[in-house]
């Protein structure tokens, strides 16, 4: 058993990419161990700033020969078939063949070949240029004197297998055993043997802490340290962590003081000036929302100073990107929203679909729509709407994108705009992933709905869907956040209803008496290459349908159930949840199991019967000849009636356990029915008289959920 290491040392490897990179190079190179034939103990692989490092222990030396079998044609066969199995098996003669026989395909010939195994080292000196050559990097460069791609030039390879270097050339870099450390504080170089030695030397000498797990692990000891010693405590920023995580070798913490006065800018602007240029983390006082006037940076170095002029000069920076971010602040709020919102008119939204403008014009109108079915007041959701897009021509989000909305909601309150207006322009975006939080005030709700179907119906208007998995608008994004939001805020509202409100939105005409002419400036609807139909309304229904599926079946409920109640025309979609939780417990129990089977016993002899002939328009249910029938058909025609009956009340109380219930009275009818009559009976009326009685059945059924859409 031997031990391989590799190491593949660069210029810096982006933060981002190196988890990635590390878990590839790892897959990749096991891949050809494997392929090869070699089996090891155990294997993994870590990576830094400059370097990806896999280790594989406990590896053979040389894999095992193997015997493999040929087969060539039959014993007889022409001239030509046997000279191409001779050259396929590498045999000179025929007689080197064995010949095997059997009973029904008669004496054929067999090569039994003996493959050698392969040494270890061979493999690996043909792996690691293969893979160095094809591995994929998101982004890649090519240095000016080779045709090597890599993510940063590469430098130096490194492969030690039992102690000796695996002889192998990559972009005319040749292997060894000599690796590099810190730039500052321990370069090497370092000549290594083994993992053991080479993490020692490394994480010693060299100062480079190897694993990002031993890394992460040190950036939070040594910010719980100086928070402790000050009297503070992290604001936690996992996606920092992680990136600082990917820049420093030998992480050292270091807390910062910054200009208190820089304290009266919104906090986002602070932390996002802190960790999109600076990569700093913030901090506060315990038992505080507000920022403390410090900033913590992980540094690549040990200073003697301990890191004061290290934190001097990083304050330094801060300030100048705080003032920076001051002067646009003052002047974004010298100017109203409204103001800005009339940049929006010059800004594209989509050419079929008009400028941003025009997006506001029709947001607007459909969330004053909206707004009586979410409690929300229709003139403050209008009012929100037309300020929610503003911001997006702010100098503030113009240099910071991610504030869009949350500079809005400041600018609105600073200019006296009511609370709930200013809440609304920051979570109309919302939710912007599955762990974001959808809106939840009437006001947010209303133009957050509102903003997302006008998207969703402008892009199904101009045909312009998701296709695989390509979806450059986001939509599937869209469609989710209307999913969410109706559901975790419990809103009825008829979906189908909704979309041809925000189609309507699309022609002025309808809402120009509502906002009154003097609140703006008319667009004009030609310009716009939008369906005014309804067509295709349906198929965005079926999306919405397969986004909901998504959100149950991420809770653990079932796809077919979702498509049972969705048969139905039902596009409400909280009934539609409570639907499916009622189906999904009443099919749990032996009732509901066993009548779903009686269901479709009972739909199939109708669909046969269907392939047959058409079954008769109106085709119901004589009582007089079932008075003449069995008494388990008597007995099923009574429960049918009973419970059509019974289904009004509870259905008309959405009480759909309760529903289930009454159709549960049907498991014993229906199985007895099947049991001891005959369907398909030699007189013509009484077999009509008993199709009619199963369609009652499946009827009675279709009033809950399309039972032929339950799988099962």
């Amino acid at each position: 058993m031997a031990e391989l290491l590799l190491e593949l040392f660069s210029e810096e490897i982006p933060a981002r990419m190196q988890a990635k990179a590390e878990a590839d190079l790892l897959a990749a190179l096991t891949a050809r161990l494997k392929e090869a034939g070699l089996s090891w103990k155990n294997a993994f692989a870590v990576s830094g700033p400059r370097r990806l490092t896999v280790v594989i222990e406990g590896l053979d030396a040389r894999s095992a020969d193997v015997r493999e079998e040929k087969k060539g044609p039959k014993v007889g066969a022409p001239e030509q078939a046997i000279a191409g199995f001779l050259r396929g098996a590498g045999l000179t003669s025929i007689e080197q063949a064995s010949v095997v026989s059997d009973p029904k395909k008669g004496d054929s010939y067999v090569a039994y070949l003996s493959v050698p195994g392969r040494d270890a080292v061979d493999v690996i000196a043909e792996a690691v240029p293969a893979i160095v050559r094809g591995f994929n990097w998101p982004k890649s460069m090519r240095t000016a004197d080779g045709d090597l791609r890599w993510v940063r030039p590469l430098q130096k390879i490194v492969c030690i297998l039992d102690g000796a270097v695996v002889p192998l050339e990559v972009g005319g870099i040749a292997s060894g055993n000599v690796t590099e450390g810190h730039r500052v504080h321990g370069r090497g170089p370092y000549a290594v043997k083994a993992w053991a030695d080479y993490r020692k030397q490394l994480e010693g000498k060299g100062h480079v802490i190897l694993s990002r797990a031993d890394r992460r692990a040190r950036i939070l000891a040594g910010i719980e340290d100086v928070c402790s010693a000050s009297g503070l405590e992290l604001v936690p920023d996992e996606g920092l962590l992680e990136e600082v995580t990917g820049l420093a070798e030998w992480p050292v913490v270091v807390l910062g003081q910054m200009e208190p006065s820089f304290l009266d800018l919104p906090p986002e602007v602070i932390k996002l000036s802190m960790r999109t240029h600076q990569k700093y983390f913030a901090v506060r006082r315990p038992g505080t929302d507000g920022l403390a006037p410090n900033f913590i940076v992980v540094a690549n170095i040990s200073a003697a100073d301990g890191g004061l002029k290290i934190a001097e000069g990083n304050a330094r920076v801060l300030s100048a990107r705080l003032s920076d971010a001051r002067f646009f602040w003052e002047k974004d709020k010298a100017t109203p929203l409204d103001v800005m919102g009339r940049k929006l008119s010059t800004i594209a939204f989509k050419q079929e679909l008009g400028s941003l403008g025009d997006k506001v014009e029709r947001v607007a109108a459909l969330a004053r729509e909206l707004a009586r079915h979410v409690g929300a007041d229709p003139v403050l959701a209008e009012r929100a709407a037309r300020l929610a897009k503003a911001d997006l021509v702010s100098e503030m989000v113009g240099e910071f994108p991610e504030l869009q909305g949350v500079m809005g909601r400041y600018y609105a309150l600073s200019a006296s705009e009511k609370p709930n207006v200013a809440d609304a322009i920051r979570d109309h975006y919302k939710p912007q992933g599955p762990n974001d939080a959808v809106p939840s005030e009437p006001v947010a709700v209303a133009v957050a709905l509102a903003d997302k179907l006008d998207t969703l119906v402008g892009f199904w208007a101009i045909d312009e869907k998701p296709t695989g998995s390509k979806d450059p608008f986001a939509l599937r994004r869209a469609a989710l956040g209307v999913v969410r939001s109706i559901l975790e805020n419990d809103i009825r509202l008829p979906l189908g209803q909704a979309l041809i409100e925000a189609q309507n939105a699309s022609w002025y005409e309808r809402w120009a008496p509502q906002i009154g002419e003097d609140s703006r400036q008319k667009a004009d609807p030609k310009g716009f290459d939008v369906d005014p139909s309804v067509q295709k309304l349906g198929d965005l229904l079926s999306f919405f349908a397969d986004r909901l599926k998504q959100v149950l079946r991420d809770q653990g409920k079932r796809h077919d159930l979702i498509d049972a109640v969705f048969a139905l025309g039902e596009d409400d979609l909280v009934l539609i949840v409570k639907r499916v939780e009622a189906l999904g417990a009443f099919l749990e129990t032996e009732d509901g199991a066993t009548l779903l089977a009686g269901y479709k016993r009972a739909a199939n002899i109708l669909k046969a019967e269907e392939k047959k002939s058409a079954l008769p328009e109106n085709l119901s249910v004589d009582p007089s000849l079932v008075a003449k029938g069995p008494a388990a058909e008597q007995a099923l025609w009574k429960a049918v009636t009973a419970a059509e009956a019974a289904l009004e009340t509870p259905l008309a109380k959405e009480d759909f356990a309760g529903a289930m219930r009454v159709l549960s009275g049907l498991r014993t009818p229906v199985d007895a029915f099947f049991e001891g009559v005959m369907v398909n009976d030699s007189d013509a009326a009484v077999r009509a008289n008993r199709l009619a009685l199963l369609v009652a059945v499946r009827d009675a059924l279709h009033k809950v959920a399309d039972f032929s859409k339950i799988e099962g």
